[in-house]
């Protein structure tokens, strides 16, 4: 190169890019890459095998779990009216008197909806249908022969808890056990906020134990609410009649009147509706086609994770074959 054309400016047709030797060894190969892959395939149809047939085995392993729900409305009770929005006439002569007429805080629904998923009402739903074993210890469900339980967890011949657990556990299973079971494997609540309805759905191994568990909840929801307003009207009666004997105005022994009327229409109403705060539009039934588990798409995901685990396998294995070489 003469000392003119070091001089001279730079322009496309004598500027060269300076070459780096090691600019091409970064730059990833596909060729090779595919290669590598190639000359490892019996790894990786081997690796994808293992995990195929293990996905498999799983998913055959996993019980049936059947799903029956029914679709629950709320009534005026619950909702706000009927006796409660009758109520509202009087609720500011109901605060003077000291006598709450249930028109204020969170609605019905609501409440019984969180009282539906408490610790104390599923302990007590547990313990009144005594459906511990059917919680805790089933194993598979059979058409023909009926629940199948777990021998290593509970003796149905004898009626005995055997399982074996450690200290400070019991054999038996404890409410904290089965109560946090319930909740997240077998109730499901929902309510849709555009149409207020109320889903209530129960998981389980057996269909008809679910379809039975679902009626038996909506008809507890419904005493428990019902005995929570009549109790509370009760003790409201109580104190009315108390304060009424108690007081010799003629405007107030009026309103009096009034409320004990309102207290006593709230006790008739409780004790004539089966359905006191849930009516029930489409009631729960025995599923016949199961709700989980997927075994196909366990299959399908264990497969994958299988082809892309021996695709990585081979690549890291050729990795630490070429430090080796060069280390040799």
């Amino acid at each position: 190169m003469t000392k003119d054309t070091q001089n001279a400016p730079l322009t496309p047709s004598n500027y060269e890019p300076q070459r780096h030797p090691d600019y091409q060894d970064d730059e990833i190969d596909l060729r090779e890459l595919f290669g590598i892959i190639w000359q490892g395939k019996w790894w990786i149809i081997a690796i994808t095998f293992v995990f195929a047939v293990g996905a498999v085995i799983y998913s055959l392993s996993l019980p049936n779990i059947y799903k029956s729900e029914a679709t629950l409305a709320p009534t005026e009770e619950a909702s706000g009216g009927g006796i409660s929005q009758m109520a509202g006439q009087l609720g500011g002569l109901a605060s003077l008197a000291g006598v709450n007429l249930g028109q204020q805080g969170a609605d019905k629904t609501t409440i019984a909806l969180e009282i539906l998923k408490s610790r104390a009402f599923i302990r007590g739903f547990v313990e009144k249908y005594d459906i511990l074993p059917e919680l805790m210890a089933v194993e598979g469900w059979n058409r023909g022969s009926g629940i199948e339980f777990d021998d290593e967890t509970y003796n149905s011949d004898s009626q005995e808890w055997v399982r074996e657990v450690e200290p400070p556990k019991q054999p038996e299973p404890s409410s904290w056990e089965y109560v946090k079971v319930f909740r997240e494997e077998v109730l499901e609540v929902s309510k849709d906020d555009t149409t207020g309805l109320v889903t209530i759905a129960v998981n389980h191994q057996s269909p008809e134990i679910a379809q039975q568990w679902v009626v038996w909840l909506i008809e507890e929801i419904n005493n428990h609410m019902r005995e929570r307003d009549i109790q509370e009207a009760q003790r409201s009666l109580e104190y009315l009649d108390e304060e009424l004997q108690n007081t010799s105005l003629s405007d107030m022994q009026q309103v009096f009147y009034q409320l004990i009327e309102k207290q006593t229409q709230t006790i008739m109403l409780a004790n004539v509706r089966p359905e006191y705060i849930f009516q029930t539009l489409d009631p729960a039934v025995v599923p016949e086609q199961k709700a989980k588990p997927s075994r196909a798409l366990i299959c399908i995901i264990g497969t994958f994770l299988g082809g892309f685990l021996g695709v990585g396998f081979v690549l890291v294995r050729n990795i630490f074959r070429k430090e080796n070489e060069d280390v040799a």
